[in-house]
């Protein structure tokens, strides 16, 4: 059986995971942040206290207050957590490749039906498939 960090860790995961990514939703390809690769860390501490590292894909990201409010209010829907401190980074590191396999899956065959470049399985035109 699993510690209670770990479950709390996992359920926050999976429930983060269920805000959009507003700028994939605008591209066709709806994908939420943690399949985009925007969840960098999540933390709970022993105390119930989670800790959620946002990764943002640029320093012109308008959403970042939703999101911290949206992974605030779900993290705090789990059972054992009493406090969540959530921050962001600067947009500045986040890179297609971070998504989850499925997702950049997904987008690739978007952009391709769109008559896009093929950016390969990494998400980089010279990558292969």
């Amino acid at each position: 059986m699993p510690d209670a960090s770990a479950r709390i860790e996992s359920e926050v995961r999976r429930l983060l995971d269920s805000i959009g990514d507003p700028c994939a939703v605008a591209q066709g390809v709806p994908m939420g942040i943690g399949e985009m690769g925007l969840l960098d860390r999540v933390h709970a501490g022993p105390e119930g206290e989670v800790e959620i590292d946002l990764r943002l894909t640029s320093p012109a990201c308008m959403m970042v207050g939703y999101f911290k409010v949206e992974a605030e209010r779900l993290a705090l829907t789990v059972d054992g957590v009493r406090t969540v401190t959530v921050t962001s980074d600067t947009g500045l590191d986040w890179r297609p490749h971070m998504m989850g396999a499925a997702a950049r899956q997904r987008r690739r065959l978007a952009l391709l039906r769109r008559g896009g470049p093929d950016l390969g399985a990494r998400g980089r035109a010279d990558a292969a498939v």
